[in-house]
């Protein structure tokens, strides 16, 4: 299983904050955006060390799943609930209804309208959460806002895909995400109850520092069960880990506070430390250039759909947000709000497998997902500097 090929992604992933600190006194960049251009340089494309196995694969889509259980974990209720919370609720729907609009619009290329309004709509949460923390902007207002921001352009999409790609029986499909609803909640409060019994948190504790790390453990079998759950279903499986996530910060919120910053340190070290830079080194290998150099009209759609990113995700913002942020934090929010990658490869993948979407333009809108990542954050932090809002 481990060939030449893993060994040139995890070296891939070494090199990244590597290279990423060298470049810290001319440029911020994070981690994750070199890790992407690594990906492609150790790829097909141009070296050719690394190409997708079947477990190659299956490790990238592990780290997805991570991905998503940690970005549901970095979402503090405490601090997204009220105008953070309904402020993002409010921008997600409005870019649900634009997305849809200028999916209609551009059917007439050949394009399936669902699937391009649906990836129009997503942000980037689990990619925005690490440069938000590593820039130390996450406890801040600003933080609040881009979590809660990212949070309803993760698990909105989600659901949207289940109700709208998942067949040709919503009614179905919607009774499915309300039983899912209720075994969350359920699993939740079970989750949150669990400090009630002294007996298991004195063995939690007694347990982070050897060899049984019964909290880890439990977030594992959390992790697997809530994605076995949403499997089974039918549904999406990011869908379970994102509610994993959620159910597992709520258990930890309720111990101690050591307790708390030992398991999230050691959750942080087992996703940062390899599952998610080994995704985002695959999403790299994974990126079919070859496909829109064969196609001329495929390029001009790369920086028309990082247009639509802005235009559908990052205008509701500025529009919504205009008196609740100064005008530089408001932008900077706008761009974040725009960035995409992984349930846009997880989007135009359902498309090209069931929905007659052509593979170039699933191509440009990954590429056009790449550049979201790759610019549009920088351009955030550049655009918010030293303000207010960071402190």
């Amino acid at each position: 299983m481990v060939d030449g090929s893993v060994v040139a992604i995890v070296a891939a992933g070494v090199v990244a904050p590597v290279l990423a600190a060298r470049v810290e006194r001319r440029v911020r960049v994070p981690s994750v955006v070199l890790e992407l251009v690594l990906g492609i340089v150790v790829g097909p494309v141009v070296l050719g060390w690394a190409t997708e196995t079947e477990f190659v694969g299956e490790l990238a889509d592990l780290g997805l799943a991570v991905l998503m259980f940690l970005a549901g974990y970095e979402i503090d209720f405490a601090r997204v609930r009220g105008a953070p919370l309904r402020l993002a609720g409010t921008g997600w729907g409005i870019s649900l209804a634009l997305g849809l609009a200028v999916g209609l619009i551009l059917e007439s290329w050949d394009v399936n309208a669902v699937v391009i309004g649906l990836c129009l709509t997503t942000t980037a949460l689990g990619t925005i959460l690490p440069i938000l923390h590593d820039n130390g902007t996450l406890p801040t207002p600003f933080g609040a806002r881009a979590m809660a921001i990212g949070a309803l352009g993760e698990c909105g999409p989600i659901v949207a895909v289940a109700l709208l790609l998942g067949g040709d029986q919503p009614g179905r499909t919607l009774a499915l995400l309300v039983l899912f609803a209720v075994i969350t909640v359920a699993s939740a409060v079970l989750a949150v109850r669990r400090h009630r019994h002294p007996r298991l948190q004195q063995l939690i504790g007694r347990t982070l520092s050897t060899s049984g790390q019964l909290a880890i453990r439990l977030a594992m079998l959390l992790i697997v069960f809530m994605v076995w759950v949403a499997g089974s279903f039918g549904l999406d499986v990011l869908l379970g880990a994102f509610a994993a996530g959620l159910i597992e910060r709520l258990a930890v919120d309720t111990g101690p506070d050591w307790v708390h910053e030992q398991v999230t340190s050691k959750l942080e070290a087992i996703g940062y430390g390899f599952l998610v830079p080994f995704f985002f080194v695959v999403s790299g290998v994974r990126l079919d250039l070859g496909a829109l150099a064969d196609d001329p009209w495929s390029l001009l759609l790369v920086p028309l759909f990082l247009a639509l990113f802005l235009l559908v995700r990052g205008g509701p913002t500025l529009v919504l947000y205009r008196r609740d942020q100064p005008p530089a934090p408001r932008r900077a929010l706008a761009l974040l709000a725009s960035t995409g990658l992984p349930l846009i490869v997880v989007i135009t993948t359902i498309g090209t497998e069931e929905h007659d979407l052509p593979a170039a333009t699933a191509a440009a809108l990954v590429c056009a997902g790449m550049l979201s990542v790759l610019l549009l954050p920088l351009l955030a932090f550049r655009v918010l500097g030293d303000g207010p809002a960071r402190g």
